[in-house]
């Protein structure tokens, strides 16, 4: 024989308010958030959030942002400043300029050896 449970009382499934809906997907996706964690202080399943969120940004209006066009001309590139030169027993010369980095100009050193 076959048996069947009939639910009666308070509707299962929870509805939330714009309100609640768009608190939670702000906390969730803020930088830094995760998801689950999110989901797990709400009570909420983590693909809900995504739903949510899929909806939220098929329903947004599309936003152009302004370009901006300078019409400036090119600032002259100064020549850059030599901070050592070595001379190389190959007659090679291996210049290390002063914008170059601590690790950069180690390196060029350790190559050498």
């Amino acid at each position: 024989m076959a048996q069947m449970t009939i639910l009666t009382g308070p509707e299962r499934r929870r509805r939330w308010s714009d309100e609640q809906r768009e608190h939670i997907l702000a906390e969730a996706f803020h930088s830094g958030a995760r998801v689950c964690d999110v989901a797990r202080r709400h009570d909420v399943a983590r693909s809900l959030i995504y739903q949510w969120r899929r909806a939220a940004v098929r329903q947004a209006e599309p936003m152009f942002v302004p370009a901006v066009v300078v019409d400036d001309a090119p600032q002259p590139v100064s020549e850059p400043v030599v901070a050592a030169v070595l001379d190389l027993p190959d007659g090679g010369r291996l210049r290390i300029f002063a914008s170059a980095s601590p690790a950069l100009a180690a390196a060029a050193l350790k190559a050498l050896r």
